[in-house]
């Protein structure tokens, strides 16, 4: 068991200088329940940018808080660690339940948070035509996400990072195994779905990051699990993704691949921008080796012949091996019908 290290003199009075005001108090209540931005902060608070932005430069040097570019936007929310948010946390729970100013904060926040779902939704609802059309075409989410769950396993993860995460549903769907996830995607309206999804869910211990794939705006070796859902097929250099996706595990970290196995509909490249018609076993294989990961699973998830269904889904588990003294057992490839599955 970890000893907890504690806080010198110095640093105890410089968060509790930094905490010890009743404007940054309120901000640190706003940012520990999700990502805001400046002019969110000045329209919940009713205070000017100026005041807003000097309020949270003084929290960010007493590192309470994290700041992170999205575009033009800048985003803030509380750490997810440490003893200085670990002592700010034990004072927002203090404040009385009741308290009028802390209340009225909490309702605007709803009131903006309802705002963004609104406008997300809409989003979600012009292209709800087009995913309902490739969801039809392989084997039901329902089952994918259970074959994910149970390759994954419950074992607790330190950090999950799910690249390409659209609507935010493996953050949401593998909650309850992380201590802190972080989804990128390059879609800024797909963020937007991903942020307003995760407000509904009540997860505060994710974040959502505007990002390139092939390029990621995160220090390297930080997490222990990486998803890549649905998401290769789309890329010219698939290969190159996996490479940076590997870069971001941890010592002995894992990295899961839900993607297509190869198919022949070829409408799907003008359609829905598919650039891949799918992947193979040994592909898949060969850039996850050259990637420095070993193979670990393959789970193959076919439709159902009766249901119309043409497309066959693919799981890969892949390990980092730099902390494993002994690569694992020789793959195993286990195919699943939809028929009949529990």
């Amino acid at each position: 068991m970890t000893e907890t290290r504690g806080l010198g003199l110095d640093e105890l009075v410089d968060v509790l200088k930094a905490a010890g005001e009743p404007t940054r108090m309120r901000l640190l209540a706003l940012l520990a329940a999700g990502d805001l931005t400046v002019t969110d902060l000045t329209e919940i608070l009713g205070q000017s940018q100026p005041r807003i932005s000097r309020h949270l430069k003084l929290l960010g040097e007493v590192s309470l808080i994290d700041r992170y570019q999205e575009g033009a936007w800048a985003y803030f929310r509380l750490r997810g660690e440490g003893e200085s948010v670990s002592l700010v946390r034990k004072l927002l729970s203090s404040a009385a339940i009741g308290d009028a100013v802390l209340q009225r904060d909490g309702e605007r926040l709803v009131a903006l948070k309802q705002a963004r779902s609104e406008k997300a939704q809409a989003y979600f609802s012009r292209n709800a035509a087009e995913w309902d059309a490739l969801r039809q075409l392989h084997v039901s989410e329902a089952d994918v996400e259970t074959a994910l769950k149970a390759l994954v396993g419950e074992k607790a993860v330190d950090g999950l990072l799910d690249l390409g995460t659209g609507t935010g549903r493996i953050l949401q769907l593998l909650e309850p195994i992380y201590r802190r996830g972080v989804g990128v995607d390059a879609s800024r309206d797909m963020l937007a779905v991903a942020r307003a999804n995760l407000d509904r869910s009540g997860i505060t211990k994710a974040s959502i990051r505007h990002g390139d794939i092939f390029n990621l705006p995160l220090d390297g070796q930080e997490f222990d699990l990486v998803t890549i859902h649905q998401v290769l097929h789309f890329l010219e250099q698939p290969e190159a993704a996996i490479a940076e996706a590997a870069r971001m595990l941890a010592p002995g970290g894992r990295l899961v691949i839900i993607d297509l196995a190869p198919h022949t509909l070829e409408h799907l490249r003008d359609d829905h921008a598919h650039v891949r018609l799918g992947f193979s076993r040994q592909t898949m294989k060969d850039w996850l080796e050259k990637a420095g990961l070993a193979l670990d699973d393959i789970v193959d998830l076919a439709p159902d012949s009766a249901g119309g269904g043409q497309l066959t889904v693919t799981l890969w588990l892949a390990r980092d091996l730099r902390r494993a003294s002994v690569v694992g057992e020789p793959e195993k490839t286990r195919i699943f019908a939809q028929a009949g599955r529990t």
